[in-house]
């Protein structure tokens, strides 16, 4: 049970944030809902694999932080299949971690205040989306995040799933009632084919542009790593378990690569949903907790097979509502970014700077705006400890 709670609070807290950030680098319907399915397939098989191998609750998940990197970088030159490209460098990237230990080492060297200030900055316009959301259609959001306020005081694991359960009953009113029907809020009312609630997987072939290996590849590695692979192993590691890296970053490198023609951005270690695997709630005797990642994983694979109908629903959304869920699923990331980018006061410019380039949401020559500020916070960071030790 531990297991499917914590595929269940995985699944549900975040697609709609991974279904944004597809949607943004320029997937259609289709192409979302196919990666949406990748990737609950392959982090699935990947919890039961590790889980089962070494007798630990590893579970795996989707790169979060990365989708709402995604999100916010918005579509690069070549589109969707350019996209497609990136993700597959970002898994050849993670497998080449797993094989040269340097590769670790030269993203451990980034400053963790300017890599969490580079993803707190990309997190704000996302999590402003509730705010925002309140003047383009109150009687939808209100609901939500009332629901997401009472549950976060009561039970917090299920303050987000339960207010997506809550946007699901706006939607269904909204359909009943004739309202708005679809999330660019139109109200076009349009139609959804029946099929297209059927999973289903669309594979692209990948195109290889110098901007997305900038814009998009690199900033998305380099947040998957900092924000999710390495928090993964320091949770297990809270909990007595020594994550083996090389065969982690193997499998969830090997399941990248399979997911990311499929539309799948990237799987890597499970951080924030680990514990509720890993911790003694899920059973007394640590040898054998390892049953609740393969339930974890078991799950996933279960809920892949929902996945069309829940990209079905963001589709079918009024206006801001799904913006409005995704954006509180992303409050708690957003506050430990924030924590960590300021936290030293030595290195508080540098995050500063890196936050605000990131938040700007510029981009040059169709590089993302996470990139000019992962490299504004380390020039500016240069030349104020120039000649210190």
């Amino acid at each position: 049970m531990a297991g499917v709670v914590t595929a269940l609070v995985g699944f549900t807290s975040s697609f709609a944030v991974v279904l944004t950030g597809l949607a943004a680098v320029g997937a259609t319907h289709p192409q979302a809902a196919s990666g949406l399915l990748a990737l609950s397939l392959t982090m699935g098989v990947a919890c039961i694999v590790l889980a089962w191998r070494y007798r630990m609750p590893i579970t795996a998940a989707w790169s979060t932080p990365g989708a709402a990197l995604l999100a916010a970088s918005g579509a690069v030159e070549g589109g969707w299949p350019a996209a497609v490209g990136a993700f597959l460098i970002v898994a050849a990237l993670i497998l080449l971690t797993a094989l040269v230990p340097q590769l670790g080492s030269l993203i451990a060297a980034i400053p963790p205040s300017i890599a969490q200030a580079m993803l707190a900055g990309v997190l704000l316009p996302l999590c402003l989306a509730p705010i925002v959301g309140l003047g383009k259609n109150p009687w939808g959001v209100v609901p939500v995040i009332l629901t997401w306020l009472v549950f976060a005081r009561l039970a917090p694991r299920w303050a987000v799933p339960l207010a997506f359960l809550t946007a699901t009953v706006v939607i269904v009113v909204g359909i009943v009632t004739g309202g708005p029907a679809t999330g660019s809020g139109t109200g076009s009312g349009a139609a959804l084919d029946p099929a297209t609630l059927l999973p289903h997987l669309e594979l692209t072939m990948p195109t290889f542009t110098v901007g997305a290996l900038v814009g998009i590849a690199l900033p998305l590695f380099i947040v998957t790593m900092a924000s999710q692979n390495v928090p993964g192993v320091a949770v297990m590691r809270s909990f007595g378990y020594e994550v083996p890296w090389r065969p982690a970053m193997l499998v969830t490198g090997l399941g990248s690569a399979l997911g990311a023609p499929a539309g799948g951005h990237a799987i890597n270690l499970a951080a924030i949903s680990a514990a509720l695997a890993a911790a003694p709630d899920a059973e007394p005797d640590p040898k054998r907790r390892w049953i609740a990642g393969v339930s974890t994983g078991v799950s996933y694979l279960v809920l892949g097979g929902c996945s069309a109908a829940f990209a079905a629903l963001v589709v079918l959304a009024p206006v801001a509502v799904i913006p409005a869920v995704a954006g509180l699923a992303l409050f708690g990331a957003f506050g430990s970014a924030v924590q960590q980018a300021i936290d030293d006061p030595g290195e508080r410019t540098p995050a500063v700077v890196t936050f605000l380039v990131a938040a700007s949401g510029m981009a040059f020559w169709g590089v993302s705006a996470a990139f000019w500020a992962l490299l504004a916070g380390l020039l500016v960071r240069g030349a104020l400890h120039l000649g210190r030790r």
